[in-house]
């Protein structure tokens, strides 16, 4: 198969997994770039010794409270075979790992510190490994990435969109919240390195994997009240160099580098009227669920 082809191919189940991705309810905070691009720059977990890494987000004014979804954006690194800092990434398309990932929303207390849980949830994902190597359009500097010709761009890592139910947890204005995961040496519970692909020349998708972040310029809606401040729990990736732990603030180096994430809350019909004219499919129930259909949705405002 000749390499366009494969590009083309590539390309075209890219956008079939991961080119939109599926909204539900109201958006009360949004600081994902419109378009995605392949990538964006990335907080890494396995390589800077972090647990947990998130940031503290303000609700558009007026907005609901009872949380439907969370999509965070991750930033997947990992290769099928060979290493993307080797040149000889490949994949094949289509081709994911699956690693559990916690959202947890706390409350902020005095001096914007971490306080009690309101909700937390876990969810396994299939992470897809970014795409292989291209020799004929990533060469040079570039030799090693992938490329996306949307963009005529080549990228290390790959935007990949998750998105998590939380079913209608209600939430004050402002919260804090962290993403986690589990890699080969860190987390709450690391993974170790007993696991087959810790042994590969690839190694395991979930220690190539980190948490996209954006300038927070892109934000579109909602507040953030920290440009400068995000919130970990990591041995050596905070901005003084030193241990965060449990956690917690670290202030004063992120400019310009905000989570890429969305909050989307509860958006139930007022009426059967909200319902009609593909209405429904941006409405939800109470608790924050889609809508299967208009009669579905017709239904939920006869109570």
């Amino acid at each position: 198969m000749n390499q366009k082809l494969i590009r083309i191919l590539t390309l075209t189940l890219f956008l079939m997994m991961f080119g939109t991705i599926q909204v539900f309810g109201q958006t009360i905070y949004n600081n994902i770039p419109n378009p995605l691009p392949g990538n964006l720059f990335s907080q890494p977990f396995e390589a800077q010794g972090t647990s947990e890494f998130g940031d503290r987000v303000k609700f558009s004014i007026g907005s609901g409270r009872s949380l439907a979804t969370v999509t965070q954006i991750m930033s997947s690194f990992g290769c099928q075979s060979g290493h993307w800092t080797a040149s000889n990434c490949v994949t094949t398309p289509g081709a994911t790992f699956s690693v559990p990932v916690t959202l947890t929303v706390y409350n902020v207390v005095a001096g914007n510190q971490v306080g009690s849980v309101i909700g937390s949830v876990t969810q396994n994902f299939a992470i897809p490994y970014r795409p292989s190597a291209d020799l004929i359009n990533c060469t040079g500097a570039n030799a090693g990435k992938w490329y996306d010709a949307a963009s005529n761009t080549c990228f290390n890592g790959l935007a990949t969109p998750i998105t998590f139910s939380l079913g209608g947890l209600v939430v004050p204005n402002e919260v804090i919240y962290g993403i986690a995961f589990n890699t080969s040496h860190y987390g709450y519970a690391p993974i170790g390195t007993a696991p087959a692909c810790y042994s590969t020349a690839a190694g395991c998708g979930y220690d190539s994997l980190n948490v996209a972040v954006a300038d927070p310029g892109t934000l579109s809606v909602g507040f953030n009240p920290a440009a400068n401040d995000a919130y970990q729990y990591t041995i050596y990736g905070s901005c003084s160099g030193l241990p965060i732990i449990p956690f917690g603030l670290d202030a004063g180096c992120w400019g310009g580098y905000k989570p890429a994430v969305r909050f989307n809350a509860a958006n139930p019909p007022s009426n059967k009227n909200d319902c009609k004219n593909g209405g429904w499919t941006s409405l939800t129930t109470t608790s924050g669920q889609p809508f299967r259909n208009q009669g579905e949705c017709v239904s939920s405002t006869n109570h």
